[in-house]
């Protein structure tokens, strides 16, 4: 496919940055829009990772660069293609090839600010024909539905991992199993000696159950007094509705009947 413009306009699809002159049309752009060249490519990950790379130089290295930019036919400043080379060619080395490349008028090089990006000429390739546009279109909406079968499969997957990750284990079960089996022996001890008749509470326990209570009791009653008091200062000169309105919007509620009884309790 050739590349007739190609934008960073963030208003144009990523997909339709690097536009060929039928897909421009297609999109309503013309030739008159002031496209920029994109100083940010994705790179080429096609080409597998080896851990030694032989450097080329000379007139080998000149040819792979060239063969490089016509085989992958998209824009590409000089870091990038030394990088998407894996090194096979020095970043240095490889912006004096592309800048040659160019003044041999074997490639195109457009300036962006300080920034040169290379690419193919594209008066030599080919047009793509429709036909192949069109199959290829629909090999990419197959590919589509495939990622979407997968994508809703792989949640699915993952919906009954979070399921399985959340039912106790065989561990897990056998240690429930001690833990329950000791609690009932607890319980076990303390019924048998209830059926026996004896006390539960001792009367050394219940004396001190009645001494904090008492204690307890009696501090509660003190705050309850100052309390009143407290309240008849900020009633007085109040009637009896004014105080029950003052009240309710303090949100202060009476003591129950039962808490009433308890104060009263000697």
């Amino acid at each position: 496919m050739k590349w007739d413009c190609w934008t960073t306009d963030p208003a144009v699809p990523l997909r339709f940055r690097f536009a060929s002159r039928n897909q421009s049309s297609q999109l309503g752009l013309n030739h008159s829009h002031s496209f920029i060249p994109a100083l940010h490519i994705m790179p080429d990950v096609s080409a597998p990772a080896d851990k030694k790379v032989q450097v080329l130089k000379g007139q080998e290295a000149e040819d792979t660069v060239l063969k490089y930019l016509k085989r992958i036919n998209r824009p590409y400043g000089a870091a990038d293609v030394s990088a998407n080379l894996k090194g096979a060619v020095t970043k240095p080395a490889t912006q004096k090839i592309l800048a040659a490349l160019a003044e041999k008028n074997l490639i195109t090089q457009k300036a962006y600010g300080k920034t040169n990006i290379y690419l193919a000429r594209q008066d030599e390739l080919e047009d793509m024909p429709p036909e192949k546009l069109q199959q290829m279109q629909v090999e990419h909406e197959e590919l589509m539905h495939q990622v979407k079968a997968r994508a809703a499969e792989a949640k699915q997957l993952n919906q009954d991992l979070v399921k399985i990750r959340s039912t106790p284990t065989d561990d897990d079960l056998r240690v429930g199993i001690v833990d329950a089996k000791m609690q009932n022996e607890e319980f076990e001890l303390k019924l048998a000696g209830l059926r026996t008749g004896a006390a539960p509470v001792s009367e050394e326990e219940l004396a001190a159950l009645d001494a904090e209570w008492d204690k307890w009791r009696g501090e509660w009653v003190r705050r309850k007094k100052v309390w009143k008091e407290i309240w008849f200062l900020l009633t007085e000169a109040l009637t009896p509705h004014e105080a029950h309105d003052l009240e309710e919007s303090l949100g202060l509620e009476q003591d129950s009947e039962e808490l009433a009884a308890v104060e009263k309790r000697v």
